[in-house]
Order: C-alpha cells, then structure tokens, then sequence
C-alpha cells in the first residue's frame, strides 16, 4: 500500500471507529429504560433469565462470524469462570437496584464503576492513585450524594436504602469482573461465550428454582431481546470493534460520556419518570469526576 493509500485509508478507519462507538452509545442510552419497563413485569432474575438466552445466541453468533483466532484451553476455562460474575452476579445486583430505586438514581450510581475499578487496583494489581484520581473519585461521589439526597440531607431516608446499596454494590462486581477478565489474553467473543454459555444456566436454574421461568409474552419478550441483545451484547461488540479500529483510543473514550445524558433524557421522555434537577446535577458531577479520573490515567 503506497503512503497516499494509506493517508487516504486512515481517516476512514477513524469514521468507522467513531460509528462503532457511537452506535454502542446508543445501545447503552436505551437500556436504563428498557431495564425499568421490563421489570414492570418481570421480577429482576426473570429478566436476567430471558436478557442472558439472548445475549448468548449473541455472542455464540459472533463467534462463528468473526472467527477469533484459537486461544488456550486454560484461559477459555477461566473466562467460563468468570460467567459467576457475568451475567449472574452482577446483572442479578444491578437489576435489584433498578427494581427498587428510580432510574434516574440506579443509572449515574452504576457509572461509577469506572471509579471502583482504579481503587480496586490499589490491592490488587498494587497500582497508585494519583492525585487528580482521589479528586476524580471525589467529585463523583459527591455527585451521589446529590442524587441520593436530592440536595436535602433527610431526603435518603425516602428511597430505599437497600436499592442504593445494590446500586453501589453493582459497581464493585463490575469493576472487579472487568480487572480479573483483563488479565486474559482473549478475544471479547472468547471472554464472554464461555461466560455466558456457564452463567446462562445458572440464572436459569436459579429463576425456576426461586419465582419461576417467566412467561412468555410479547413484552416481555422484546425486552428481554433488548436487554440481552444489545445492553449485554452487541453493545460491548461494537465498543471493542471501535478502539480496535481507532489510533486514538483516550479520544474516542470520551464518547462514553453521552451515554449517561442522553439514557436520562429517554428516563423523562419515554419512561415518564420526571427527573429531579439534582438528577442533573449529581450525573454531571459523577462525569466530571470520572473525566478527571481518566484524564489521570491516560499517560
């Protein structure tokens, strides 16, 4: 390829990171609604049951698709491990939390796991945090503390307490997934069918066991599709298929950031959940902080 070839194939390369990204972003935008609607009629293990077939068929789909070249038996096994935390634990909290909090409250609270993950690599891969990482850390809790109390110090005493628990919860199991999942040198099909293809069954076994498979009607069908295809699916596809693809990866990052803002606004519009101005507030200061965060480790 001559130097013009590639001058000219660089910028597209670029475009099609950026609409992998974006197109992630608008998968993830959507599911904080799709999470609330569905759980009006499922009970949280039931979604997650319905969400995890889906996302299965997802990944098994994308194995034969992409490919990926053969990995060592040993890593698959502890990628199928990992399945304990992914789907199972982790979508087990988080859909407790949005069952029992309003979403505009479960959702800023989740995107610090982000903040969770430096803090736990303190211990576990002895890294430091920074001085503009403790800040970060700051700033984004103090976000929290402004969505739990809506800017009055009694107002928690009004949620439920083991719903922010479950949201804060949340953020620990992911953050802790994802530092043991980078350890393993796979590719992301490889990291999450053997996941799934073991977590899958679990959630099932613990659905029919506890509150019963659940029923199969058309709602429940589309969003247990949609969580399962595109929260816990496509959407992790699609974000990685973008930072392979880009040269940048810290600036095509940042593109997460609209996530938050515009899953509130479908909060508002489509779930009819009127958003306090605190809402607002807190998830800018959690985005500040996770920006400082970032901004941090990007060196």
């Amino acid at each position: 390829m001559s130097n013009l070839d590639r001058g000219a194939a660089a910028p597209r390369r670029e475009g099609r990171a950026v609409a992998c990204a974006l197109t992630a972003v608008a998968m993830w935008s959507t599911v904080a609604t799709a999470f609330k609607l569905g759980l009006m009629t499922m009970r949280p293990v039931q979604l997650l049951a319905l969400a995890s077939v889906f996302s299965l068929f997802v990944f098994t789909a994308a194995w034969g698709i992409l490919r990926p070249r053969p990995a060592r038996r040993r890593d698959l096994w502890k990628a199928a491990g990992l399945g304990l935390a992914n789907p199972l634990a982790y979508y087990l909290i988080l859909f407790e939390a949005y069952d029992r909090l309003p979403a505009q409250i479960a959702q800023p609270i989740n995107y610090t796991w982000a903040l969770v993950l430096a803090m736990l690599a303190v211990p576990l891969l002895r890294q430091r945090l920074s001085g503009r990482t403790l800040a970060g850390i700051a700033v984004s809790y103090i976000g929290v503390t402004v969505l739990v109390t809506q800017g009055q110090a009694l107002h928690v005493n009004r949620l439920d307490g083991a719903g922010v628990l479950f949201a804060l919860a949340s953020t620990v199991v992911w953050a802790g997934y994802w530092i043991m999942a980078a350890r393993l040198p796979l590719h992301p099909t490889q990291l999450l069918l053997p996941a799934f293809a073991v977590g899958t069954p679990c959630v099932l076994a613990a659905c029919a066991l506890s509150v019963g498979l659940p029923p199969l009607t058309h709602r429940n069908f589309v969003f247990g599709m949609w969580v399962g295809m595109f929260e816990m699916g496509l959407a992790f596809l699609a974000w990685n298929r973008g930072m392979t693809l880009t040269r940048n990866a810290g600036r095509l990052s940042q593109l997460i950031f609209f996530a938050p803002f515009l899953s509130l606004m479908l909060i508002d519009r489509v779930l009819g959940e009127t958003t306090h101005a605190t809402a607002w507030a807190g998830l800018a200061l959690i985005v500040a902080g996770l920006m400082l965060g970032q901004r941090a480790q990007a060196p």
